[in-house]
């Protein structure tokens, strides 16, 4: 695969994976009675801490775009785990699953307390319902984009 077709599968995988994923985070914060713009908020606060939710309509934008840089990040690490690791093109579904696991492990465990957030409690429910959704949705969409495009 060519530098070009490397890039539209990493675009296309990480904006697949952008939409889904937020889809399924403004469900949740909905499901839960919170609110779709402090949601984005609490990802910009990884960057800015607290003063995120005290910025508005921009602290909301830049929580938009760093999801989409997480997404983008992550299918480029599939992308080139995925260049050693052939059976992870193979085996992308469940490739994917597992991926959507380590993902959040990663960012729970390591992004975000390192971020201004840091470290917060550990809460059972809100853990394994955000696994669920990197099991089912951030590591398949990716792991099946960059399998179709290295087919």
């Amino acid at each position: 695969m060519n530098a070009t077709q490397a890039v539209k599968a990493i675009t296309a995988a990480g904006s697949l994976c952008g939409v889904l994923d937020g889809l399924s985070a403004i469900a949740l914060t909905l499901a839960l009675g919170g609110k779709v713009a402090r949601m984005f908020q609490g990802i910009a606060a990884g960057v800015l801490g607290r003063d995120s939710a005290q910025g508005g309509a921009k602290t909301v934008a830049m929580g938009v775009a760093l999801h989409f840089v997480i997404a983008f990040g992550a299918a480029t690490v599939y992308f080139a785990a995925s260049r050693v690791l052939p059976f992870m093109i193979d085996s992308a579904l469940w490739c994917g699953v597992i991926y959507g696991v380590l993902v959040h492990l990663f960012m729970s465990f390591v992004v975000v307390p390192m971020s201004a957030i840091g470290p917060r409690p550990f809460v059972a429910r809100t853990f394994f319902i955000l696994l669920a959704i990197h099991m089912i949705v951030v590591g398949p969409s990716i792991a099946l984009t960059i399998g179709a495009y290295s087919r």
